[in-house]
């Protein structure tokens, strides 16, 4: 590892990764919660049915993170094996069908090794993340190279997000948020790879290179 590369102890790592977690499923359960609080309300059945929706698209909401991050962040159990290409899709797409991101898959394999897939989990996290008010993402590589290229106006990445993308410790010091990118660039290491990016006017290149 780089000299220049921090190292979090485990049990900080872990602790910030759940807060991420929780910070990706308050708003879905939040409304879940306001629509339960409406349909309670037996003065305002006018908005019932206007509750129910808002229910079940929380819970659609909900169960598409979870399903994401389960494995963006998870194990996705402990032996060795290859994630398909159709489940990673699926999962992802499911995660961001409310964005103003649209991803475009050219991947030139049908899965990938499940560190590897963890990474682009992650690595599509960080894209999207950097094309806030909406564009594209198109997402290639094959098993020695992962690419992903985020488009859109005012594209970029807050410094926080930078320096922890590059293994360094936040002015702030880590929250939910920089500790995800955090987090990419150590599955990179740890493939023995690498985790690059490249900010031009309104596109940010992210490169997983692996030897």
């Amino acid at each position: 590892m780089s000299a220049n590369v921090i190292k979090l102890t485990p049990s900080a790592l872990a602790a910030l990764l759940c807060s991420r977690v929780c910070h990706d499923l308050i708003n879905p359960v939040g409304m879940v919660n306001t629509g339960l609080e409406v349909l309670d309300d037996e003065s305002n059945t006018d908005m019932h049915a206007d509750a129910i929706d808002l229910i079940r698209n929380a819970s659609r909401q909900a169960n598409a993170k979870l399903n994401f991050l389960r494995d963006a962040f998870g194990a996705a159990g402990s032996a060795p094996g290859i994630f398909p290409l159709e489940d990673l899709q699926k999962k992802t797409m499911d995660m961001y069908a409310d964005s103003k991101a649209t991803l475009n898959w050219q991947l030139s394999v049908d899965g990938l090794e499940k560190s590897k897939a963890r990474l682009l989990m992650n690595m599509v996290m960080i894209a999207v993340n950097a094309i806030p008010r909406g564009g594209d993402v198109v997402i290639s590589g094959e098993e020695t190279q992962l690419k992903l290229v985020a488009t859109g106006r005012k594209a970029g990445l807050k410094p926080e997000i930078e320096k922890a993308l590059n293994g360094k410790t936040p002015e702030d010091g880590f929250d939910g948020r920089s500790i995800q990118p955090f987090y990419a660039g150590m599955i990179a290491r740890e493939l023995g790879g690498t985790l690059s990016h490249v900010a031009e006017e309104d596109s940010v290149t992210f490169t997983a290179n692996f030897s």
